[in-house]
């Protein structure tokens, strides 16, 4: 168990992130087998190839679908989507099922009690 608390811009060690994101998104009704498909693509992709922590994707109660991301840095994650598309098709994908996307949320990791999945 950790509990920091973080300074602006500073990294996480143990086992908090260094950064997290939350996004959202409304969805167009009868989409949702594509979004969850490409999403996957895309944050597989991430997490392979351009340095992501791992992600997971929730749809709450009211109807707006969540994305929970992990990265080691701002820095980390402004790198990875600055590079060219890795999945164009999953991207555009992506693009047509979304209805509506929310702002993102940045935030600020202070305690970390979740179990990893081989920790359980």
């Amino acid at each position: 168990m950790t509990t920091k608390t973080p300074q602006p811009g500073a990294v996480m060690t143990e086992r908090c992130p260094g950064f997290a994101v939350l996004y959202r998104w409304r969805l167009h009704p009868g989409s949702e087998a594509g979004f969850i498909e490409a999403w996957t693509r895309i944050s597989e992709l991430y997490l392979t190839q351009r340095g992501s922590l791992g992600s997971r994707l929730h749809k709450g109660d009211d109807g707006i679908w969540y994305s929970y991301a992990q990265w080691p840095s701002a820095a980390a994650r402004d790198a990875a989507f600055a590079s060219a598309s890795l999945d164009a098709m999953a991207a555009a994908q992506m693009r047509v099922a979304i209805a509506e996307s929310l702002p993102e949320v940045i935030l600020a990791p202070v305690s970390d009690l979740l179990k990893l999945a081989n920790e359980a």
